[in-house]
C-alpha cells in the first residue's frame, strides 16, 4: 500500500546531538575530537609507512607476498581501533578494573613467556599463539600506570592505607620479570614512566633519593652482567668497539634524505635494516620523506603530548591527573628512546615508534593506551550541558563504588 502523500509523516535523519543522551551521543561530544584526529592521523602515517618500509624485510624473508607485513599491519590496525574507541568510552572506574585485569593476564603471560615462550635473540618475550607471536610486556606497560595513578591518588586521599607500598611492589616484580627475560629497553621505560608518576605525585625526596638509587645500581648492574647490554652501551660510547652497521645506516638515511627526501619508495637505507619496519622506522622517514616531515611527526608526538597534560592538570581529580601525566609521558618516552636511538643519541634498546612501526603486541598496546587517554580527556558532563559546578570536587575512585550502590 502506498503512503499518502498529503500525511504528515516526515522521515527525520538520525545524527547525533548536543541533546542526545545516548551512551554513543555522550561519548562523541565528551570525546577530545583533536587527540583522536591527531591519533588518526599517526596511524594513517604508520600504514604508509608499512607500505614504503616492509616489502625489503619479506623479500630477505623468502615471503611469497612482498607486501606481507603491510596485510599484517593493516589487520592489526582493526583490533587497535576497536580497542581505542571501546576503552574511550569506558568510565574512569571501568579503566581501573579493565587495568588491573589486563595486568594480572600480561604478567601471567610474562612469566609464560619467561618459562615456555620463543627465544629470539638470547631473549624469551613472546608466545606463539599460532597466528602471532603475542609480547604480554608491551600491554603491561598501561595496565601498570593506570594502577599506580590510582594507588598513588589513594594514598594522598588515605594515608594510613600505605598505597604507595603496593604500587612499589608493582612496578617491582614488572621489572624483575623484565629484566629476567632479559628486555632491558623495556625496563628502563617502565622505571622512566614509574619514576615520573612517584615524582608528579609529590612522594617523598628520601623515596625518590633510594629508589633513584636502586635504578641507578639496576642499570649499572646490568651493563656488567648482561652481555648484549655491555655490548650496546660499549658500541655506543666508542663506536669502533664493534659493529653499529644499523645505527650508522640510519643516521646516514637523515643525511641522504636530507631536508625534503628522496621521494617515497626511492629510499636503500631499507634494503640494509632488518629492522626497517620496526625499530629504525624513521630513518626510513628521513631518507624518503625528508627531514621536514620528521620534524612534523615529532610536532604530532608534542601535540598530544601537551593537549594530553593540559588536560590532566585541570582535573580536579587526583587519579585521572596521574593516569593522563604518565599515558602521555609513557607514549612520550618511548617516541624519544626510538628516535634518540635512530640519531644515534641513545644505545640501540630494540623498541618501536608508537602508532607507526610494525607490531602485533606494540599496536594493541598502543590502541589500549591511547583509548584510556581519551576516556579520561572526555569533558565533564556538566561543562558539557553548559552548567558549571563550585566548591565539588570530582569523585575520588574509592567513592565510585559506593555512589554505584
Amino acid at each position: 500500500m502506498l503512503a499518502d502523500p498529503s500525511s504528515d509523516a516526515r522521515i527525520v535523519p538520525t545524527r547525533l546531538t548536543r541533546a542526545d543522551r545516548s551512551r554513543l551521543g555522550d561519548w562523541w561530544w565528551t570525546l577530545d575530537k583533536v587527540s583522536l584526529l591527531t591519533v588518526m592521523v599517526l596511524l594513517v602515517i604508520g600504514v604508509i609507512m608499512s607500505f614504503a618500509a616492509s616489502p625489503p624485510i619479506a623479500r630477505d624473508l623468502n615471503l611469497a607476498n612482498e607486501f606481507h607485513f603491510v596485510q599484517k599491519h593493516l589487520v592489526f590496525l582493526v583490533p587497535t581501533l576497536a580497542i581505542m574507541i571501546g576503552v574511550s568510552m569506558m568510565p574512569a572506574r571501568t579503566i581501573v578494573r579493565v587495568a588491573l585485569l589486563v595486568f594480572a593476564f600480561v604478567v601471567a603471560g610474562m612469566v609464560a613467556a619467561l618459562l615456555f615462550g620463543v627465544e629470539i635473540k638470547g631473549s624469551r618475550r613472546w608466545i606463539d599463539l599460532g597466528v602471532f607471536q603475542m609480547q604480554p610486556s608491551e600491554l603491561v606497560k598501561p595496565a601498570l600506570v593506570v594502577l599506580t595513578a590510582w594507588l598513588f591518588a589513594e594514598h594522598a586521599r588515605q594515608p594510613e592505607l600505605r598505597a604507595n607500598l603496593i604500587a612499589v611492589a608493582l612496578y617491582a616484580l614488572t621489572a624483575g620479570i623484565l629484566v629476567a627475560q632479559p628486555d632491558i629497553g623495556q625496563t628502563v621505560l617502565v622505571t622512566g614512566v614509574w619514576g615520573l608518576l612517584f615524582f608528579v605525585a609529590g612522594m617523598s625526596w628520601i623515596w625518590i633519593a633510594v629508589l633513584g638509587g636502586l635504578a641507578l645500581t639496576g642499570l649499572v648492574s646490568a651493563y656488567f652482567f648482561v652481555p648484549h647490554v655491555t655490548s650496546r652501551i660499549d658500541r655506543f660510547i666508542n663506536p669502533e668497539s664493534g659493529d653499529n652497521h644499523q645505527t650508522d645506516r640510519a643516521i646516514e638515511s637523515f643525511v641522504e634524505g636530507g631536508w625534503i627526501g628522496r621521494g617515497p619508495g626511492e629510499g636503500v637505507v631499507k634494503e640494509h635494516l632488518p629492522d626497517s619496519h620496526t625499530d629504525f622506522l624513521f630513518a626510513v622517514v628521513a631518507e624518503e620523506f625528508g627531514i621536514l616531515v620528521c620534524l612534523l611527526i615529532v610536532g604530532l608526538y608534542l601535540f598530544l603530548f601537551l593537549r594530553a597534560v593540559r588536560a590532566g592538570l585541570r582535573s580536579e581529580d587526583l587519579f585521572t591527573r596521574y593516569a593522563i601525566i604518565g599515558l602521555v609521558g609513557l607514549l612520550s618516552m618511548q617516541a624519544a628512546i626510538n628516535m634518540g636511538v635512530n640519531l644515534q643519541l641513545l644505545p640501540a634498546k630494540g623498541m618501536t615508534l608508537p602508532f607507526l612501526s610494525y607490531g602485533g603486541s606494540s599496536m594493541l598496546s598502543v590502541g589500549l593506551t591511547s583509548g584510556i587517554l581519551l576516556s579520561l580527556t572526555r569533558t565533564p558532563a556538566h561543562a558539557r550541558t553548559g552548567r558549571r559546578t563550585r566548591g565539588r570536587r570530582a569523585a575520588h575512585p574509592l567513592q565510585w563504588s559506593m555512589q554505584a550502590r
